[in-house]
């Protein structure tokens, strides 16, 4: 059973939280921001209406999370105190413990993210590296964690586009992720990831080792300006190939978009290049490239205004040895993240998904980095 000093620290940590979230002045600023939406004309301008409405459900998540952490520690507290009197179980008081714990431990978590663009969604994207089809596995099997990942949080994803391997897995895919604080954590997920195993694809059975690089920039919405020069964009239309039936191959659903950017800052020129396969409706399909070109232009301005761009360059390694930013040994049960440290020998619980581990393992360690 747990002992009288820790549940001191729940409630010790409970009011720390209170007092760094500063929860009574958010409850006066939701009461302030709802009455803005009470102005006759609200409705009439649906984009500031949308952000107005959304910077009062994050606040009020905000709150929410804290007054259940406030409940589950009273709850806790008249546990403890009945448990002297016979009237409640060791077992249910430990329950409850962890129960609370793990609910303050995510939201002293969740307030380490603290910029603007961790609160939005993510654009992450998958490239297989050198190694033809034991790459190309691996590439899809990262797709399937972070899908997995995605689905255990409540996250909406849709596959943007995917180039399917030659004989197994894929060469690259683009998933669209929405959620609450969906960029803040899956940020750190972005470099080169190492796999080690002895490959069903190798005749001998040999020990390889491959590569896929892992990119996240944050997913912009309707309520994020961000400029786009109609003059520098063509577009293409092709036929969608893979899974999908006849009307995938007969129809010209599938849409590439070139943008020719030219960097503000620096003057050098790129072109971006956006394929969109998601649906059979080919305006959708454009609708849909249209807001991943806002969501990377709206990704360079941010590095330019935080004074990032050489960190973004150092996470942009070649994909090969030394530059991964986590290996995954399965032979030896060992998944460990190299920023870090940490490391797991849960390795089936990764690839099916559990990651949090390693996420929280960065943020801690590199959160205050972000916000200066």
């Amino acid at each position: 059973m747990i002992t009288q000093e820790q549940l001191k620290q729940a409630i010790e940590r409970q009011e720390a939280l209170k007092r760094y979230l500063d929860i009574d002045s958010k409850k006066i600023e939701v009461e302030e921001e709802e009455l803005r939406t009470h102005v006759p004309d609200f409705w009439e301008h649906p984009t500031q209406a949308q952000a107005q409405m959304k910077k009062i459900k994050d606040l009020q998540a905000w709150i929410d999370g804290y007054n259940e952490i406030e409940t589950g520690v009273e709850e806790l507290k008249l546990a403890w105190d009945f448990h002297k009197e016979g009237l409640v179980e060791e077992e249910e008081i430990d329950s409850m413990y962890e129960d609370i714990m793990a609910k303050i431990e995510a939201l002293e978590l969740r307030n380490m993210l603290r910029r603007e663009e961790d609160k939005m969604g993510v654009v992450l994207k998958i490239n297989s590296g050198a190694g033809g089809t034991e790459s190309q596995d691996w590439a899809s099997m990262l797709m399937r964690m972070y899908l997995r990942y995605c689905e255990k949080h409540g996250y909406k994803t849709s596959i943007a586009n995917l180039l399917e391997g030659d004989e197994a897995g894929i060469k690259s895919c683009t998933i669209n992720v929405e959620g609450d604080m969906a960029y803040g954590y899956l940020k750190s997920e972005n470099g080169v990831h190492r796999l080690v195993r002895v490959s069903p694809y190798n005749a001998q059975g040999k020990r390889m080792t491959s590569f896929a690089s892992v990119f996240v920039t944050p997913l912009v919405d309707d309520t994020i300006e961000v400029k786009v020069d109609p003059a520098l964009l063509s577009w293409d239309t092709f036929r969608s190939g893979g899974a999908g039936g006849q009307n995938v191959n007969k129809v010209e659903s599938g849409v590439r978009l070139r943008y020719q950017f030219t960097d503000p800052y620096t003057g050098e020129q790129e072109e971006i290049l956006i394929e969109n396969t998601e649906t059979r409706d080919q305006p959708k399909n454009k609708e849909n490239a249209m807001r991943q070109l806002r969501s990377i232009l709206y990704d360079k301005e941010l590095q330019h205004r935080l004074q990032e761009q050489a960190k973004v360059e150092a996470g942009k390694l070649k994909i090969e040895w030394g530059s991964q930013i986590r290996s995954y040994v399965f032979d030896d049960r060992r998944v460990k993240d190299h920023r870090t440290g940490f490391q797991t020998s849960d390795v089936n619980g990764v690839m099916d998904g559990d990651i949090d581990g390693f996420i929280k393992a960065y943020l801690m360690e590199f959160a205050a980095d972000d916000d200066k």
